[in-house]
């Protein structure tokens, strides 16, 4: 693919006078590249939006400077160049026309799986199956089409969108599939779908016991063939591992799909060994082409991962592994989220506790002591308030900047929101989960719980700082579509109308800070991307819309032209990559 960008003293075109050249070389205002005739936004540093119509990046590939509608340079070479009070006339190495779009910062996800998503173009994606049927077919037909794979692995799977009332058994997936294991995970991740055979190559029987933090799904008293959290352990621990050159490959597809859709960084929640050190070979090889901000899967991969704190900024400021993240609750699809009261459509149930208090308390001292930051997933109110009680008590020992984060914050009792302010803690959430997650959030959830569900707009009123995501491969990791939800509530069919819960609605500004600005500040990476100014890495998209005024469905439709990092183009529509 070619590359464009800040190059040294490249000259364009034929013809150029001597005097030319001298000017190019001696100008004391030169700069590199100027990307004009663009409907520039972003926000600055107090959160207000500024517009502009040129973007100047430096040699090293940061901003230089904003061109207001006003402040525009002369041509390359007029013939009779105007000369301003305000702007002195330049020659650029590369000038390129916007052609009028649009250019905003570089996006970020506040929460994504890097690796997950990847590996998931490489194996079975039963995302967009509508029933069981659906699902069955799509496995029969990927086995039959993929006869040397000893394991047939895939994921997305949804028994809500199947509309089936109970999880799916290892008899139905039999049905598909019998001659070999098949191991299917949720799409959120919190559950696994086994055959007979997969449960057989395990060694799971009728004996065996669930583990702490998770649950065998029993039918009759025998293995059912659904595995919650912890429990799919027992199976995972017998699939064959990627190779570290599918890992590659897996990486690689992740940041086309990310960089195509004006993600440009991304927090990787839940980084393994072997997902390091495959960012490292993209880094070391030069094929590492959008920023990674990394969080150790656990104590024991941050303490294999590093040298007892926080890496420095790798390859121009595109990896760095900065927190740990751990885990409070299960998810609420699977009804492993941890809640105070019970389901409002399953009385016994509860949700999943992970950890003792406790052993929340130790392990975040124990990543705070060594300087990482803590991430902590929590999706029901009891984890939400079990994490901020622990975050209450370690604080205490632990000065400075830490900016804890509570990922998900999807169910939170109204009375704990206050604490996410009064103890600095980001609230890393992601829009699209409310829009998917509604019906399903209804028939779990009280109305009493629901009162803090998704509470994006309560969360800012009181003064919590908000990061945005889409825990991709859970939902699309579309920004559009999360800054559609976020602005209106409805999701693509534009239900339900007026928004659900409307009053949890944020503004299109607010909305484009938690997917820049905000996402930026939650990963301590606020002084080198998020906005456009100078000495900000120029990491920016040239799109077909404006979030601050289109419609919900034009958001959602909007496309993405070009994508750059660090003043390079590293994607352009219909380019080869």
């Amino acid at each position: 693919m070619r590359q464009t960008g800040p190059i040294a003293h490249c000259v364009r075109g034929a013809g150029l006078s001597v005097l030319a050249l001298l000017a190019l070389v001696t100008s004391p205002a030169h700069a590199d590249t100027l990307i004009d005739n663009v409907r520039g936004i972003t926000l600055n540093g107090r959160g207000e939006v500024v517009r502009f119509s040129g973007l100047v990046i430096g040699k090293d590939g940061k901003v230089t400077r904003l061109i207001g509608p006003k402040d525009a340079p002369p041509a390359d070479r007029p013939e009779k160049p105007k000369r301003s009070a305000k702007v002195p006339a330049e020659v650029f190495d590369q000038r390129l026309d916007g052609q009028g779009r649009v250019l905003l910062p570089g996006l970020i996800d506040a929460h994504g799986h890097v690796m997950g998503l990847g590996l998931q173009q490489l194996t079975l994606d039963l995302s967009d199956t509508k029933s069981l049927a659906e699902a069955q077919a799509k496995i029969a037909a990927y086995a039959r089409a993929n006869p040397q794979r000893r394991w047939i692995i895939g994921r997305g799977w949804n028994q809500e969108i199947w509309q089936l009332g109970r999880f799916p058994t290892a008899a139905e997936l039999d049905a598909a599939v019998a001659d070999r294991p098949v191991w299917l995970e949720r799409v959120d991740g919190h559950a696994g779908w086994a055959n007979s055979a997969a449960m057989a190559a395990a060694g799971i029987s009728a004996a065996t016991k669930s583990p702490a933090g998770g649950q065998i799904i029993s039918d009759g008293g025998k293995p059912s063939g659904v595995f919650v959290d912890a429990a799919s352990d027992l199976v995972t621990a017998h699939m064959p591992q990627p190779l570290a050159k599918e890992r590659d490959l897996a990486l690689a597809k992740a940041q086309t799909a990310l960089l195509s859709l004006g993600i440009t960084s991304i927090a990787d929640m839940g980084t393994t060994l072997d997902d390091w050190l495959s960012f490292r070979r993209a880094g070391d090889e030069g094929w590492l082409r959008m920023r990674i901000f990394s969080y150790a899967a656990g104590i024991d991969p941050m303490q294999a991962l590093t040298a007892g704190a926080p890496t420095p900024w790798l390859y121009d400021d595109k990896l760095r592994m900065i927190g740990v993240k751990l885990y409070a609750d299960g998810a609420l699809g699977s009804r492993g989220a941890w809640l105070k009261g019970p389901y409002a459509d399953s009385p016994a149930a509860h949700g999943a506790q992970f950890l003792t208090d406790a052993q929340m308390r130790n392990l975040i001292s124990r990543a705070a002591m060594d300087g990482f930051q803590v991430a902590i997933h929590a999706i029901g109110d009891a984890a939400n308030a079990q994490a901020l009680d622990a975050i209450a008590d370690v604080a205490q020992s632990f000065g400075g900047d830490r900016r804890w984060r509570i990922e998900h914050a999807q169910i939170v009792d109204p009375n704990d929101i206050a604490r996410f302010a009064s103890l600095h803690v980001i609230a890393s959430m992601q829009p699209v989960h409310q829009t998917s997650d509604r019906l399903m959030a209804e028939a779990r959830l009280t109305p009493a719980q629901l009162r803090g569900a998704y509470a994006w707009h309560a969360m800012q009123l009181a003064g919590v700082r908000l990061a945005f995501g889409s825990d991709t491969p859970v939902e699309s990791p579309d920004p559009f579509a999360g800054l559609a939800a976020a602005i209106t509530r409805t999701d693509a069919q534009g239900q339900p109308p007026g928004g659900w819960h409307p009053d949890e609605r944020v503004s299109p500004a607010d909305a484009l800070a938690g997917f820049t600005t905000g996402a930026a500040y939650a990963s301590f990476a606020e002084a080198r991307v998020g906005r456009l100014a100078p000495g900000f890495w120029a990491d920016f998209i040239l799109v077909d819309t404006d979030p601050l005024t289109a419609s919900a469905a034009a958001l959602r439709a909007s496309k993405v032209d070009e994508s750059w990092v660090g003043g390079q183009r590293v994607w352009q529509r219909g380019a080869a990559h």
